[in-house]
């Protein structure tokens, strides 16, 4: 037989085969298969994990867990997952040790209290924040925000300085401090420097002969920089993995020292002491190379060895460099893997080795806290290492002339946690700038020291003398509040003589009660105050009170019914039909100009940069806006991540306040209570899901970044305050008595003044009292309820705008409204009726006797102001006019007056004619109110009343004489 006779042979047995396979497997019954119908979930753990897709990491969910399936954001429960029914002694012989797992999250002198239930939460990466050390008595920050400012002692207590880069330069991500010379980096890759209180750009400039490698000063871009051990030089790495030296600042001297070969410079790991002219870098790929401008070849890679390599490549960052660790010529270099495990880099005897030291289990370290000077005096290393999770390690490394340190692993690492309810920032390192102190940037943009008891804390200066061998080995937290630009409390210093001037404190002097306000005076319900909620908290379980809660039909339309475009000149109304119509004041003459739209409207949520925001009866949201010459409509829920809308911001800032940066943003509330930020700057619009706390919707925005920059605060369905930090992107529930129910109405914040934090947010509770959230820097936040005017009226409407810092309006259930004013330190109600009513009892009521509260009425000087213009045809019985005024948000008109809207439909104005006195300025008549009478003056009614569509068809109204005026919308808008 030939070969191919061969080979046709085995082919056909195969064949064969091939199909004796397949008939075979035909013929299996069914049964022989398990039903995939009749398989049932099986658990045989308590540990799961959710995807969170906002954050892009897995979280550890607390069991019992809801699973929840939501289309259309209608979310319902599809099944339970519960804790097994497994004892511990099966989970051991599964080995599977679940007490020592718990103890393993136990501080060694301590328990689990204070352990949030998110613990295992890998905590997003602050990409700005950075500490550096001045002196004793000054640190320099730069926060999340890219704001720059100094925690400085003035010899009587820490004060804040700001140091913010101009609005042009963009955000800081460093500072470093170069011989009392101060430099700071922002995000775009550009270095400033410091020259009489103002920010100056410092390009870099080289030689000729730098190498052809240097690029031009024009394009470099810095990426972080380091200063030498010796305080006279900075190293730069660039985003494009150049070394840059600056070694010399006035006048500046730059070196380009290039890359090293087939890589770059992603980081600088540390630099020598002993040979000033070593520096240590880690590329991008995760490698260690030596620079040494002496030698030759300039850079040189450091090679990992097969143990480190199953750790990982190393993480660029800044590490920590010790001498005489194994003796007094060695040299250890500590750096992080990938991994998140701590190794050495050690030159011993001149030669080097690698050492893996590991991580706490279950823990993967982020940064390394360099050494003080001081320490190198101690019998043992002490490196403060942060994790992923907001923990901080301290790791012992005692002196000693041997090299192995396996058997001392266990036992070297010590768990100081972290704050309570707060988390060291992921990736930081922290600062030591004094024995037994160290700063930490927090996650949540504030700052907290660990420091051993009795040496620091937020009222401890700088130590200089302590006995080492009474200092406790135990360290404790303290929780340091972050300036406003931040989202917190910490009061920028004044140049007023005090305890909070910038340059020297002295100390508090008696007040007019001649009383003295101590600094170390504790502030009241501090505590309970610094509760975050986490985005990665999964809670599917709303609150029942969430779930009862429906709005009003016409929520919308009272709340945002009316709104200020621009002060004294324009503004909005929305009538209950849906129609939109604004009130001009343009060439000496008053009217009306109708906005059509293809459907009804419900409110005017917001107003930005010459452009109105709108939501329809649909909750679509929608800009009105000048195009041109034309006038344009714009549909933001249209747009991608869009959503409907049922409430925005109560207020478009303070007043006064024009603002206009890059990160400018609106917020909303969605139908499904989740808030909504929508990015306005530069025409870039973008959508943002902030969520919502955890077991409630959002009922309405309290107030958007006018008492707290970056903070938005808001009110659940469940009737409680929350605040949204739009830097840091996390929600904090503010304590409230379970007594206390809001209303789900927007408020009003109250500040004295744009440099002083110290103010209020106003609010209604559910049964029509008036509430205070007030804050100041010797008490923290309070809560305090100034009640109702008189036992038989409550207020029925958001509150007013702040006027002057003290004083605020409310609209009773009477149809009057009511003044809150401060008038020597006591809050006082006055009665200020309504546009007709000239009776009242004028005593001042004063917080004390409030059973028996009187009223002051605001009189008005004009005496025809109080006279019905419909008295003088009494026989028309077409006229239905209702003066009272009516339970719809009022806006402010000027920073002096206030415009109400009347129960018969017309608007009426109260100005302010001396500080505590208001008068009835007006009454406008609107194109849809069912009363037509005004009070005016004679000039003002020859003007009242030009009413024009934006087809420019005239209405039945007072003729005009220019309908070319009905063409004029909004001012120029604003131009970044």
């Amino acid at each position: 037989m030939s070969v191919f006779h061969l080979i046709i042979f085995i082919c056909f047995l195969l064949s064969i085969s091939y199909l004796v396979f397949l008939t075979s497997a035909s013929w299996c019954p069914p049964s022989a298969f398990p039903q995939q119908t009749t398989r049932q979930f099986e658990q045989r753990t308590d540990r799961f994990w959710e995807f969170q897709e906002e954050s892009n990491i897995w979280v550890e969910v607390k069991l019992p867990f809801d699973l929840v399936s939501c289309v259309n954001d209608n979310c319902t429960k599809v099944g339970l997952i519960d804790q097994t029914s497994k004892t511990e002694e099966e989970h051991l012989a599964n080995g599977k040790d679940v007490s020592n797992k718990t103890k393993n999250l136990k501080m060694r002198e301590g328990d689990l209290t204070g352990l949030e239930e998110n613990s295992y939460t890998v905590l997003p990466l602050r990409r700005r924040m950075s500490l550096t050390k001045m002196s004793d008595t000054s640190v320099w920050v730069t926060g999340e925000s890219g704001s720059i400012y100094e925690r400085f002692w003035n010899g009587v207590q820490w004060v804040i300085a700001p140091h913010d880069l101009q609005i042009s330069a963009g955000r800081a991500v460093s500072v470093l401090i170069v011989n009392q010379t101060i430099f700071a980096i922002s995000e775009e890759g550009n270095l400033y420097q410091m020259k009489l209180s103002d920010w100056v750009e410092l390009k870099p400039a080289f030689n000729q002969s730098t190498n052809k490698e240097a690029e031009q000063s024009s394009v470099i871009q810095m990426k972080s920089g380091t200063v030498s051990y010796d305080g006279l030089r900075v190293y730069f790495c660039t985003k494009t993995g150049l070394l840059l030296e600056l070694s010399e600042v006035e006048p500046p001297r730059w070196e380009n020292h290039g890359r090293p070969p087939g890589a770059d410079v992603a980081a600088i790991a540390d630099m020598a002491r002993i040979r000033t002219d070593v520096v240590y870098t880690i590329s991008s790929t995760g490698d260690l190379y030596e620079y040494d401008k002496s030698s030759r070849p300039s850079w040189k890679k450091h090679l990992q060895s097969e143990e480190t390599d199953k750790d990982g490549s190393l993480v660029p960052l800044q590490g920590c460099m010790i001498y005489g660790l194994s003796g007094d010529h060695s040299v250890s270099l500590f750096l992080l893997t990938k991994g998140g495990k701590l190794v050495e880099r050690r030159l011993h005897q001149r030669k080097w080795k690698w050492i893996t030291h590991g991580s706490p289990e279950d823990h993967h370290l982020t940064s390394i806290t360099p050494l003080l000077e001081d320490e190198l005096k101690e019998r043992f290393f002490s490196l403060f290492l942060t994790t992923s999770t907001g923990s901080v390690f301290e790791y012992q490394i005692p002196k000693h002339l041997g090299t192995a340190q396996e058997d001392q692993i266990s036992e070297a690492w010590q768990n100081h946690m972290h704050p309570p309810n707060a988390k060291a920032a992921r990736g930081i390192p922290g600062l030591k700038f004094q024995l037994g102190r160290i700063l930490f940037a927090l996650d949540d943009g504030r700052l907290a020291e660990l420091h051993l008891p009795g040496l620091g804390g937020q009222n401890s200066g700088p130590t200089n003398q302590f006995n080492r061998k009474k200092l406790s080995s135990k360290y404790i937290w303290s929780i340091l509040d972050a300036p406003e630009s931040e989202g917190w409390n910490g009061e920028y210093c004044t140049e007023e003589r005090g305890p909070m001037n910038c340059i020297a404190g002295i100390k508090d002097e008696p007040n007019d009660s001649g009383n003295i306000r101590s600094l170390t005076r504790r502030r009241k319900g501090t505590k309970a105050q610094q509760d975050y909620l986490s985005l990665g908290t999964p809670r599917s379980r709303l609150v029942k009170a969430s779930e009862e809660y429906r709005f009003p039909d016409n929520w919308i339309n009272t709340s945002f019914r009316l709104r200020l475009v621009q002060a004294g000149v324009s503004f909005f109304i929305i009538t209950e039909a849906g129609l939109i119509f604004e009130y001009l004041y343009t060439e000496s003459v008053w009217l009306w100009l109708r906005h059509d739209h293809s459907t009804p409207m419900r409110g005017a949520l917001g107003n930005y940069n010459g452009s109105v925001f709108f939501v329809d009866v649909y909750g679509t949201l929608l800009i009105r806006e000048r195009s041109n010459n034309e006038l344009a409509w714009i549909n933001c829920t249209a747009m991608r991540k869009g959503r409907q809308i049922i409430g925005g911001p109560p207020w478009d800032g303070m007043s006064g306040k024009l603002k206009v940066t890059a990160e400018d943003a609106l917020f909303f509330v969605s139908k499904s209570g989740r808030l909504l930020q929508f990015s306005v700057a530069l025409r870039k619009f973008k959508w943002k899901d902030c969520r919502n706390p955890p077991e409630t919707k959002l009922a309405c925005i309290i107030d958007q970044e006018v008492f707290r920059e970056n903070i938005v605060f808001v009110v659940g369905r469940n009737g409680r305050l929350y605040q949204y930090n739009k830097v840091t992107e996390l929600w904090h529930e503010h304590h409230q008595s379970q007594h206390l129910v809001l209303s789900r109405l927007p408020g009003t914040a109250m500040r004295p003044s744009f440099f002083s934090l110290t103010g209020s947010l106003f609010m209604l509770s559910e049964d029509g009292g008036l509430v205070e959230y007030h804050w100041n820097a010797w008490n923290g936040w309070n809560w305090v309820e100034h009640g109702t005017p008189s036992k038989d009226v409550t207020l029925v409407a958001p509150p007013s705008p702040c006027i002057k810092g003290n004083q605020l309006f409310l609209i009773g259930s009477d149809g009057n409204i009511y003044l809150r004013y401060m008038d020597q330190l006591i809050w006082r109600w006055k009665n200020c009726g309504f546009p007709q009513n000239g009776d009242g009892d004028t005593r001042d009521q004063t917080e004390m006797g409030a059973n028996d509260r009187m009223q002051e009425v605001c009189m008005d000087n004009d005496p025809t102001a109080n006279l019905d213009i419909n008295l003088e045809n009494p026989n028309d019985q077409n006229r239905k006019c209702d003066p009272k005024v009516a339970p719809t948000r009022p806006i402010p008109f000027s920073e002096d007056s206030v415009i109400f809207e009347l129960r018969d439909g017309r608007l009426a104005e109260i100005q302010k004619v001396q500080d505590s006195k208001w008068v009835w300025q007006r009454v406008i008549g609107t194109p849809t109110s069912s009363c037509k009478g005004s009070y005016l003056t004679g000039q003002e009614r020859r003007r009242f009343g030009g009413c024009c569509w934006s087809e420019l068809e005239p209405l039945s109204c007072l003729d005009f004489s220019s309908p070319r005026l009905c063409r004029s919308f909004f001012r120029p808008p604003i131009t970044l």
